[in-house]
């Protein structure tokens, strides 16, 4: 019987994968960025309702964005690729900040994790900015992590413009 140890994973080898995350993002690698999404991974940016309160379920409530696996993800970077989506023609120029990196559970083949973000996004002449919380989970394979879920709640409560992946 072979035993196999998952890698160790620490808070500093977290923080540097989400760090390569953000910056496959700001440098359009969109392919390599795909790459750190298990094929099952859930993405899911709730809306917030009229009570101010996120929506709860992404199968019955309004949504900004929901992938309920990697095909989903894969459709839009099709799009953003072969600019057959207008609202990243002409593509952004992003800035993305990772911020409070905490490791909420490590269950061992799988970590929580909650961290906040900060985007600056600029096209046509404007800057705006996306700040919020991201709840992840990673799952630890030999060859490294995989992100299998991410929720995103995004707290800016005007947006002047589509949002899209790349913005948070």
């Amino acid at each position: 019987m072979t035993i196999v140890h998952r890698p160790a994973l620490g808070h500093d080898a977290i923080c540097a994968f989400l760090y390569r995350e953000a910056r496959l993002l700001d440098d359009r690698q969109w392919d390599e960025w795909l790459t750190l999404y298990a094929e099952d991974c859930d993405y899911w940016m709730p809306a917030w309702d009229d009570d101010d309160q996120i929506t709860e379920d992404p199968q019955s409530q309004i949504s900004l964005i929901y992938y309920p696996d990697r095909g989903g993800l894969e459709d839009r970077v099709f799009r953003i690729k072969t600019e057959r989506s207008g609202a990243s023609t002409p593509e952004p120029r992003t800035s993305h900040s990772v911020l409070n990196v905490e490791i909420l559970e490590d269950r061992g083949e799988e970590i929580d994790l909650r961290y906040n973000f900060l985007t600056l996004n600029h096209r046509y002449k404007v800057t705006d900015q996306f700040f919020g919380t991201i709840f992840a989970t990673l799952r630890v394979t030999s060859e490294g992590p995989l992100i299998c879920s991410k929720k995103i709640v995004l707290k800016n409560d005007y947006i002047r413009q589509v949002i899209d992946v790349y913005h948070v």
